[in-house]
């Protein structure tokens, strides 16, 4: 069990040590995160008792391109500095490089969400107890590097890959995307548990199945 964690701490070390000294991957997603939320604010000028109907949208429309901002930058240094040719030869197994790039993604994407939050419930005057919500941010996130670290790494060598990376990538995190503004919706509506565990469950089950298929494909991605 060692031999397969110390690996994996270790690619998500140096991918948040990275980040740390170049500031690259939160603070511009952050940014644009901000912007978004801060542009639907003053379109829509939402009303207190509407603001429940637009928020979702204007959050997660916000969650969504940012950590495609995110997810863009997740092999990009390694393809700039040669870094990849070094992963592919490291001595462990491809659902290790799966699993770390999918960590520090993951870990971007939360920070990204933790620092838009108070902003956001601030600008809509929304209540910050709302554990729905929180659950939602964290399962749309891994959902999000689930799927994002795949295609992030099969879009790496192609030449259009700022490109690539979207028409792959939305189309397949859809699903979450729509559940987590139905569950978000529900929470800041004040509905029962009832009305929203279903798109709780299939957050999770589609966090599962494309966390144990992107590991099990990894090396055919990056063997291609």
């Amino acid at each position: 069990m060692r031999s397969y964690l110390a690996p994996l701490f270790a690619l998500v070390w140096k991918d948040l040590l990275l980040e740390l000294r170049s500031r690259e991957t939160v603070a511009p997603t952050l940014v644009f995160a901000l912007l978004v939320v801060v542009i639907f604010n003053f379109a829509l000028e939402p009303r207190r008792e509407v603001a429940p109907f637009v928020a979702p949208a204007a959050l997660w429309v916000a969650v969504t391109f940012a950590g495609m901002l995110s997810l863009s930058r997740a092999f990009m240094l390694e393809l700039e500095k040669g870094g990849i040719q070094g992963l592919m030869l490291a001595p462990v197994g491809r659902d290790v490089l799966y699993l770390g790039k999918l960590l520090a993604s993951f870990l971007f994407i939360l920070i990204m969400e933790a620092l838009l939050l108070p902003v956001f419930l601030l600008i809509f005057n929304l209540p910050v107890g709302l554990p729905a919500l929180w659950m939602a941010l964290v399962l749309g996130a891994l959902g999000f590097a689930a799927v994002g670290t795949t295609f992030a790494a099969m879009a790496a060598n192609a030449r259009a890959r700022e490109m690539l990376l979207p028409i792959l990538f939305l189309p397949i995190v859809v699903p979450v995307i729509i559940a987590a503004v139905a569950v978000t919706g529900s929470a800041l509506q004040g509905d029962p548990w009832s009305e929203y565990s279903r798109w709780i469950g299939l957050m999770a089950a589609f966090d599962v199945i494309f966390l144990v298929a992107g590991a099990m494909t990894f090396d055919f991605v990056l063997g291609d």
